[in-house]
């Protein structure tokens, strides 16, 4: 049996415009007003830009803590423009630390001081992960640099490492967490930290050496001991 082929076809090719044309003209459409529409972009604003990086749960996020509203001002103070007239940027700032029980809003909190700052005319180069997420991404095996991860990890702008203390501890896991929090600490770069461990336990869990750059470098927030996804849920 003979089989028939076809040479592929390239998008863009003469033969596919000939063909795209003559349809175009069979319904009467100016190839002209396709273009137009076609290449005028989109109007798409920061809060746009934020939100499609945001997971859905937390699109909506919006902070009311003090404390969080507090932190987001003085990282918006702080921020740069690189060039006269550009757009400021966040590059510097305090870091917040969130502790409180499963389900207190701190994960919503942080989001929604990602959001503040958007809001407040900023730009923002950021980044959110578990750090059970960021442990797993880390994790040195075949095919993949840890080095590099690790290291575009520890100099984004800001970062949101979630739920801290989640993951089970070894003497690997606080290496890493250790060069992550003291690449941050050196550079003044903003991040917030959120974990279900109080505050005083937290020494315990990450070490000396990284509870006291966190002591330093972050302004702690005790959240009342409420579930208030468990009160969502029963209203």
């Amino acid at each position: 049996m003979r089989t028939r082929t076809r040479e592929p076809q390239t998008i863009g090719s003469e033969g596919t415009l000939d063909r795209m044309a003559r349809i175009l003209a069979v319904r009467n459409i100016d190839p002209a007003a396709v273009a137009a529409v076609v290449d005028e972009p989109e109007p798409f604003s920061p809060l746009d830009a934020l939100l499609a990086g945001m997971p859905p749960r937390y699109q909506a996020a919006v902070a009311d803590h003090p404390q969080v509203l507090a932190w987001a001002r003085d990282v918006a103070e702080a921020a740069i423009a690189p060039s006269v007239g550009a757009r400021r940027q966040v590059t510097t700032g305090p870091s917040l630390l969130m502790a409180g029980v499963v389900g207190a809003g701190k994960t919503h909190q942080a989001y929604g001081a990602v959001r503040r700052l958007v809001q407040s005319g900023v730009g923002v180069r950021w980044r959110a992960t578990t750090a059970a997420d960021l442990y797993a991404d880390l994790r040195p095996r075949p095919g993949v640099d840890s080095e590099r991860e690790l290291a575009a990890v520890s100099r984004c702008p800001l970062l949101i490492i979630d739920d801290l203390g989640a993951a089970k501890a070894s003497e690997w896991v606080e290496e890493v967490t250790y060069r992550l929090i003291n690449r941050r600490y050196n550079y003044e770069l903003p991040t917030l930290i959120t974990t279900n461990l109080a505050i005083k336990d937290l020494r315990t869990y990450v070490g000396d050496r990284i509870a006291s750059r966190l002591a330093q470098m972050t302004t702690r927030v005790e959240f009342e001991p409420v579930d208030r996804r468990r009160h969502r849920a029963a209203a």
